[in-house]
């Protein structure tokens, strides 16, 4: 059973703590005591007794008590399908929670309240969803019961919403009307909507496909672990475990070995302790060489004639998390999957702004939530594609030396 990854975007009071609790409710993912709560704690209680938005509550209350959360995640499964919500706070100082969850989702679920339309942080977090090129957008409508379930409102702002999907070159957008409170087209049809003939929210959520969004056809394998038993019955087994990020290696294959560049040949595949001929992203594997080469973590395989960039310096789109402002100059660690390389911001080009798009002079600092282009420089050569080309392999993070904490969210061009 394959899992969608997705996370819900919208103003306040659009409705996403009730969709977010009608999904869960009716895909039968409370716990029963957790029901007995609810249902005891409900003061707005919809035909079904409860209050589906007090799942998700408690992370409301501890925004309002000026906690610093990260993202949260839920989890629910259908017979077709396991789904993992990114939920994140929506406002506009929140701006790194939402990039956090975005940057690892197929799909983004942007709602809009029937009666206000297509409003500024609908815009925001599309350019969120652009920005990381998120491969699916679903734009809910939500609250159609406040609009006497209108077909005309539903048009009108889906006419709105198509001239920013046009602008941003939003990929795949579905409409969907709903009216989450109530469960319309959430996982049945709605009655009170015939004129919409797509599908129910849940439905859409469970056939679309995401198999597609994994690139297959640039292999990328970095090393996690260099097994070497060294024992009687395996004295030379020399093999080298890691994730396929993308592509497909075939037993036989000339292989790459980076950043190094030395050429050797694939002479086996294992999965889960199985010898195969061939394996695909995103596979768990152990590879074996035919020669005996100097590998250690972090190191990439690649197809000989598919090669990645192999740079120290590099363009980035850089989304600053850290309280501490980014000064031009300093000195971070830069965490590329499972290999950690000193890294200097050498110069900041713009800023970003996630309202607009627009690019703008940097005058001052780099502050907490902004988001600008940056040119960095690392000790060593990094192997990596652009974002836009593997996105799993062309992200990394930015870690202060000193704390050690994560301080900024990296795009790598």
């Amino acid at each position: 059973m394959d899992i969608l990854r997705f996370i819900t975007a919208g103003s306040v009071d659009d409705g996403k703590s009730t969709l977010i609790g009608r999904l869960l409710y009716d895909s039968k993912s409370i716990l029963v005591d957790q029901l007995e709560a609810l249902e005891k704690q409900s003061k707005n209680k919809n035909v079904d007794g409860i209050d589906l938005a007090l799942l998700t509550d408690g992370l409301r209350a501890e925004r309002e008590q000026g906690i610093t959360i990260d993202v949260a995640y839920r989890y629910f499964n259908t017979p077709k399908r396991k789904f993992i919500i990114a939920d994140a706070p929506g406002h506009v100082q929140y701006t790194r929670n939402m990039i956090t969850g975005a940057s690892n989702s197929s799909l983004i679920i942007i709602l809009i309240d029937a009666r206000n339309g297509v409003i500024e942080q609908t815009r925001r977090h599309s350019i969120i969803a652009s920005l990381l090129r998120m491969p699916h957008v679903v734009v809910a409508i939500n609250k159609m019961d406040l609009v006497d379930f209108s077909e005309q409102r539903f048009n009108e702002i889906k006419a709105d919403y198509e001239k920013v999907a046009a602008q941003l070159g939003l990929p795949q957008v579905t409409y969907i009307p709903i009216a989450a409170l109530h469960g319309d087209n959430i996982v049945e049809a709605s009655a009170n909507m015939p004129w919409y003939q797509g599908k129910p929210l849940l439905q859409f959520l469970e056939e679309v496909e995401v198999y597609e969004d994994i690139n297959h056809t640039d292999p990328r394998f970095q090393v996690q672990y260099v097994i070497r038993p060294q024992t009687k019955e395996l004295h030379d087994y020399r093999g080298y475990a890691g994730q396929i990020i993308s592509g497909v290696y075939k037993k036989g294959d000339k292989i790459t070995v980076l950043p190094a560049g030395i050429e050797t040949t694939l002479t086996k595949i294992e999965i889960a302790g199985e010898e195969v001929e061939e394996a695909f992203a995103p596979q768990a594997a152990v590879l074996h060489l035919a020669d005996d080469i100097d590998i250690s973590r972090g190191d990439t395989f690649v197809r000989s004639d598919n090669l990645p960039k192999v740079e120290s310096e590099i363009e980035v789109v850089l989304c600053w998390l850290d309280n501490k402002p980014l000064v031009q100059g300093n000195k971070y660690l830069l965490q590329h999957r499972g290999r950690l390389l000193r890294t200097i911001v050498r110069e900041i080009e713009y800023k970003v702004d996630v309202n607009t798009l627009e690019r703008t002079e940097v005058t001052d600092n780099v502050k907490l939530n902004e988001v600008v282009k940056a040119k960095i420089k690392t000790a060593q050569p990094l192997v990596y594609d652009p974002f836009d080309k593997i996105s799993d392999y062309g992200n990394a993070i930015l870690v202060d030396e000193t704390s050690n904490s994560t301080v900024a969210a990296v795009l790598l061009n």
